[in-house]
């Protein structure tokens, strides 16, 4: 309709009108398009297609060299008994699920396939699950939801969404450990990946009131309290 617009104003020479007619439209294209372009980058961050790369991934698993969540999985072992079931979000090269598979039974999951193949190289008999870490979209039922660094690459409405979520694949009085990165700062976007920094108030304003909130402190991943777990219950129906 507009392409019509423009001709019939040239035809009647009406230069000017033409003229803002082409601006209006170059400026239309120009909104849609950066529009389109924030579209892909959330979407970009929120899948982590990053990750979906093997060099990319290898990469990460180079750079990710001699850290673990030992302190994190000891931690949630003081609210879970032995053999309680736990999902992964978020595995990577699974380092901590293995951590986790000594002492519960484990589920891993991740959306980048690249690590889910590599693992179940390393581990056949591993049960895996890819998922996005918002719609979680299984059947299964957990004891207990575990991640380490990986909420951190969702919005906060994203956030709010997977918590929501959790709530849904936790038995009633279930736990949910989520670690962070400390900082009261704006978000980040590298690499196609978001990062989402928050402190103790920003992230409990996050948290479901159908969870109970436990515990709540920072601790050192690379330097003093750059870092922040929550620990979190559903409350009992």
């Amino acid at each position: 309709m507009t392409t019509l617009i423009i001709v019939r104003l040239g035809n009647h020479g009406n230069r000017k009108l033409v003229t803002y007619a082409k601006r209006f439209l170059f400026h239309w294209f120009l909104n849609r398009a950066i529009v389109e372009i924030n579209r892909m980058q959330q979407d970009f961050g929120r899948k982590m297609t990053f990750y979906n790369d093997p060099e990319n991934t290898q990469q990460y698993i180079e750079m990710a060299a001699g850290y673990d969540g030992a302190k994190l999985i000891a931690i949630l072992r003081e609210y879970l008994p032995d053999g309680a079931t736990v999902l992964e979000l978020g595995m990577g090269p699974g380092v901590d699920l293995k951590l986790l598979s000594k002492h519960f039974t484990v589920t891993g999951s991740d959306y980048a396939r690249p690590f889910l193949e590599r693992y179940r190289e390393i581990d056949p008999s591993a049960d895996l699950l890819q998922l996005d870490a918002i719609t979680l979209d299984t059947d299964r039922t957990f004891d207990a939801i575990y991640s380490n660094k990986v909420l951190q690459h969702l919005t906060r409405d994203e956030l709010r969404q997977s918590l929501a979520r959790q709530l849904k694949l936790l038995n009633d009085g279930g736990i949910a450990l989520h670690a962070f990165w400390y900082g009261d700062k704006p978000d980040e976007l590298m690499h196609g990946l978001r990062f989402v920094y928050y402190t103790e108030e920003t992230l409990r304003v996050q948290i479901d009131t159908q969870f109970e909130l436990l515990r709540s402190e920072r601790f050192a991943e690379m330097e003093d309290g750059d870092s922040l777990f929550v620990v979190l219950r559903k409350r009992q129906r």
